[in-house]
């Protein structure tokens, strides 16, 4: 069975990475997890720009420090804490899940570092696929069956959302937009604040002085409201310090949040 992960790095959840084909897999069938346990000790969470009108009620979202900055979303403060899952595995309250969790054990990738096509893998490690008896068939006789079609066209979406939300970082960094970020939370009791830092934010002052022609442009590609998302959920971020707080995990001196490839 060919594995893509001797190629290149493995991204965030992914422990190896197989194509999918009708030699191997014919009759595999695909099922729903039990929990989102491949999740419970990441702080922070790629998405795409599409998501953050929904991501931004649930979460504080922020981007990523370095070179080729992506948008996060925050579950905890800290390495290692994810204050929105339970021991279970499963979600504690009803929250967002972003596209980057609902895709997993699946995306699209490259055979081969110099392929130019990408194609359907997953994770061989999950118990989601397999020659189970119960569960959806991936393939039809020798032919994609709907479901794999379906979880293709996602992953082609999620694709394509990725590249709008690269276009839409590198307009941000263009107009001189982003920041280095920081966060205060003052404790009852506590006398000094606790500062989150480690992390990229929207300029609110230079927002505010832009030139009209500027405005008028992002606010007609939709970058406008996508950035007012971003600096509203911010304020999320307390409560996700109440949060780590009251299971006992008090947030530590920060550091950047984690890019996964």
């Amino acid at each position: 069975m060919a594995s893509t992960s001797q190629a290149q790095a493995l991204p965030m959840f992914y422990k190896d990475l197989v194509p999918l084909n009708s030699n191997e897999h014919a009759k595999w069938k695909v099922k729903g997890l039990d929990n989102a346990s491949f999740m419970q000790t990441q702080h922070a969470i790629p998405i795409t720009s599409d998501e953050f009108i929904n991501a931004a009620r649930s979460y504080p979202i922020v981007f990523s420090v370095g070179e080729n900055s992506v948008p996060l979303i925050l579950m905890g403060l800290n390495e290692g804490v994810n204050t929105f899952m339970g021991d279970d595995g499963k979600f504690s309250e009803p929250a967002y899940v972003p596209a980057y969790v609902r895709r997993y054990p699946f995306m699209l990738a490259k055979l081969r570092p110099d392929a130019d096509e990408l194609s359907l893998c997953f994770d061989p490690t999950t118990d989601a696929i397999g020659d189970h008896k119960e569960g959806d068939a991936l393939f039809d006789k020798d032919q994609p069956s709907e479901t794999t079609k379906n979880i293709l066209n996602f992953c082609e979406q999620f694709e394509q959302a990725g590249q709008r939300t690269g276009q839409f970082v590198q307009e941000l960094e263009k107009l001189g937009l982003l920041m280095d970020g920081e966060v205060s939370i003052q404790q009852t009791g506590v006398e000094k604040p606790f500062v989150y830092r480690g992390f990229k934010m929207v300029n609110e002052e230079k927002l505010r002085d832009m030139r009209g022609d500027e405005l008028r442009k992002i606010n007609q590609n939709g970058m406008l409201p996508l950035i007012y998302a971003h600096l509203f959920s911010l304020q999320l971020m307390r409560e996700v310090f109440a949060r780590q707080v009251s299971a006992g995990k008090m947030p530590q001196v920060t550091e950047a949040p984690t890019v996964p490839a």
